[in-house]
């Protein structure tokens, strides 16, 4: 629209005719986001009929002129509409509208208009056009959240229906809705600010933006911002939830920069509703008020409990030293969690007070160290523009998954749960009173795992449940291996180099080990072909008793040689106690002879899997065997076959190439090979012995993932026995003697110079 129709459209918006006053500030709301258009509209003294226009009208009326007024605030223009005695008057109608009006093109644009307002306070004085040249200051009263006191003290259950917005489904409002929350808060929180920096009145402002908080919060603030934080209309809310993130992250810096003081009436009642939910006996509940209490315990008074704050698992009676750290969100937390958890909270202490001093968990203790690893795990102290700029940096929706964390609005619930979960893994350890530490760690790197990993979507019982239920053998391991990476930044080119040197060492270990399995010797099965033991069976039942001479040989028994160059082995029907020796034994191969170790071995199954580890341990102790009931050798599928080559010429060499590798023909190139030995082993486990054994009898590597398990697990104890006896002057020797001191300057003239 031109600037010459500014004078044509004022007397359209001054006029009686509801339509023609509809459709000129129609037009005018598309229009007055122009700074040039909104300066001649100004002072043509457009403010007025705008303003008359939002008291008087309603319906379309009403909704274009506050989206015209909202336009213009944006460019930063307009503000003498909130001065003067009227100016309550106008904002006591914007906030009418917004309570008694359901009509949603009003309420976008009456909240848009607010948010300006209450932000207007925190940003720096207005300039330009529409300021007026020479225009007075402006009361501290007329922006900010006091401009809104006078129109909330008529409307109070306005606050009731800003939150009930964020339900809203168009999204649009419900952007609108948080903003003017986000800049409620911050403006109550720089009043703070203000307020502590002048002195006066500090205190009171503090408890002022606390109280407003926490009524926020009981009209369900918490609830309706989490559910958007989770819900898909991320995308379009993404910079009004950001900021309300953040400023959760302030509110928790604020509590926690708090300090607990006994002078303040609010901090004395929570201490004293701690040691009421306690259930003391009658004597010490009736007691002197704490200040006093605390005062006589100094002076050694008959009425103070020696053990009041101690039981409840503080380290001194002197409870608000304690929370220095923690800060009066540290007492927040632990007040939060005994209030919602009174009948657990007692009657944990009961249980503690029935074991020994030195088992009982501290219950104080534990809340304030919950609390801090949450104040770390969500990175409390780190500032908004970090935030800002992490979500700058992001594109798509799947990316804002990594910035939004709405467990943080969770933040008494998972306190809770940290706490019950320090419990159970207090009690899980046998910890003692030296290992709070040691708990403190564990409870930190399990809410890292459970609530750092939990996806944007994922529901915060499902959270509590898994804080509750995770293994306590997988949390150990977890520690381990977060220690494996710590110790790889600090000591990286060391660890490498011993890890080598280990693995070596562990591969010898398993390699006599296996070889012992072959000196020790190990019963196969001998199946025979299906037709053969059919043609056996029928003519053994024939026979009589007594002539039934040829029995199949269904067991075969190999043992390697004391000199480690023989492979003997003989065929029998039955399996014998004791085990044969050598010279039982009438066959044997020479190793220097084997070309190749074939083998079919593969991952074993479940079955074989279950009874593994008890038939290794059958098998190598030979004190314990039981023969009573050998499984039967048809059900033998593994088979290991020996190869060599055809004559003596191709097998020397053969020697000279090197051997082949199991798993199929070694390097013979074109030479001819045949099978000299099969054994079929009983089980996996055995398999893999019989031919990593061999294999390393020829010097070949192991290729069993049994074998290599074992090499990594022989590696891996070895180096964390290693790790346990590093001491700390063994890493670190300490400065080299004189260094540090302060040399004499008796005899030292102008005679110097410095060395680049």
């Amino acid at each position: 629209m031109d600037q010459a129709d500014i004078p044509a459209l004022l007397s359209r918006l001054a006029s009686d005719e509801d339509a023609a006053r509809k459709m000129a500030v129609f037009k005018l709301q598309s229009s007055i986001n122009d700074p040039a258009f909104a300066d001649v509209f100004i002072s043509s003294g457009g403010l007025v009929i705008l303003r008359r226009l939002i008291m008087t009208t309603g319906g379309n009326t009403v909704a274009y002129s506050l989206q015209s007024l909202s336009r213009l605030l944006e460019v930063d223009m307009g503000w003498d509409i909130f001065e003067g005695p009227t100016a309550g008057d106008l904002v006591e109608r914007i906030v009418e509208l917004i309570v008694t009006n359901p009509l949603v093109n009003i309420l976008r644009g009456a909240m848009s208009i607010l948010v300006a307002l209450v932000s207007h306070s925190q940003s720096t004085p207005r300039t330009g056009a529409g300021a007026g040249a020479g225009t007075a200051p402006r009361s501290p009263g007329t922006f900010g959240f006091r401009a809104l006191k006078p129109a909330v003290a008529v409307y109070p259950q306005f606050f009731e229906f800003v939150i009930q917005q964020l339900q809203s489904a168009d999204h649009a409002l419900c952007a609108n809705a948080l903003m003017l929350i986000n800049a409620l808060i911050r403006d109550a929180v720089s009043q703070e600010n203000t307020g502590a920096a002048n002195g006066a009145g500090a205190k009171s402002a503090g408890e002022d933006w606390s109280k407003f908080i926490k009524r926020l919060q009981d009209l369900g603030l918490i609830k309706a911002v989490y559910n958007l934080m989770q819900s898909s209309v991320l995308q379009d809310m993404a910079q009004p939830l950001l900021e309300f993130q953040s400023l959760t992250k302030i509110l928790l810096r604020r509590w926690k920069d708090v300090r607990v003081d006994l002078e303040r009436p609010e901090h004395r009642r929570a201490l004293k509703g701690l040691h009421l939910a306690s259930a003391p006996d009658r004597h010490h509940a009736n007691a002197v008020p704490l200040r006093d209490e605390l005062e006589g315990a100094k002076k050694g008074s008959r009425r103070h409990n020696p053990e009041k704050w101690r039981r409840l698992g503080f380290e001194t009676e002197s409870p608000a030293n304690e929370f220095e750290v923690a800060g009066f969100l540290g007492m927040m937390d632990l007040t939060d969690y005994v209030r919602k958890n009174e009948d657990g909270f007692q009657k944990l202490l009961l249980e503690q007070s029935a074991s020994p001093l030195n088992e009982r968990c501290p219950i104080a203790r534990a809340s304030l160290a919950v609390t801090l690893i949450l104040h770390d795990h969500f990175e409390v102290d780190r500032t908004e523009l970090e935030d800002v700029k992490g979500y700058q940096g992001l594109d798509g929706t799947k990316n804002l998954d990594r910035l939004f964390r709405p467990l943080l609005l969770q933040w008494s619930r998972l306190h809770t749960a940290g706490l019950h979960a320090f419990f159970r893994l207090w009690k899980a350890t046998g910890a003692g009173r030296d290992d709070f530490d040691k708990v403190g760690e564990l409870v930190r790197i399990l809410i890292g795992e459970v609530v750092g990993q939990a996806g944007r979507t994922k529901d915060v019982l499902e959270v509590e449940d898994d804080l509750q239920e995770y293994d306590c053998a997988r949390l150990r391991e977890l520690q381990m291996e977060l220690l494996d990476l710590s110790f790889e930044d600090q000591w990286g080119a060391h660890l490498k180099q011993v890890r080598e040197e280990l693995k070596h060492e562990a591969l010898q270990f398993v390699k006599e080990q296996r070889i012992r399995c072959l000196l020790d010797g190990s019963w196969f099965s001998k199946p025979l072909p299906r037709r053969d033991q059919h043609q056996q069976h029928q003519r053994q039942e024939s026979l009589p008793q007594k002539r039934r001479l040829y029995e199949p040989k269904g067991w075969r028994f190999a043992r390697l040689s004391h000199n480690r160059r023989f492979l003997h082995y003989a065929d029998f029907a039955d399996r014998a106690q004791p085990d044969p020796g050598l010279d039982a034994l009438t066959e044997k191969v020479d190793l220097a002879t084997i070309s190749s170790v074939v083998s079919n071995v593969s991952a074993p199954s479940d079955e074989e899997a279950r009874s593994e580890s008890t038939a290794s341990t059958m098998r190598n102790n030979n004190n314990s065997r039981d023969l009573a009931a050998p499984p039967p050798p048809s059900r033998s599928t593994t088979k290991i076959t020996i190869f060599s080559y055809t004559n003596p010429d191709e097998a020397a060499a053969g020697a000279a190439r090197g051997t082949g590798t199991g798993g199929g023909a070694g390097g013979g190139g074109e030479a001819s090979e045949q099978a000299i030995l099969t054994l079929h082993p009983l089980n996996h486990s055995l398999a893999s012995e019989w031919l990593d054994g061999l294999l390393m009898l020829l010097s070949q590597a192991p290729i069993t993932a049994e074998t290599n398990k074992l090499v990594t697990l022989v590696s891996e104890y070895g180096l964390k026995i290693r790790l346990l006896n590093v001491r700390l002057e063994s890493v670190y020797h300490g400065p080299p003697p004189g260094a540090g001191a302060v040399p004499d300057r008796e005899g030292l003239d102008e005679d110097y110079y410095y060395e680049v």
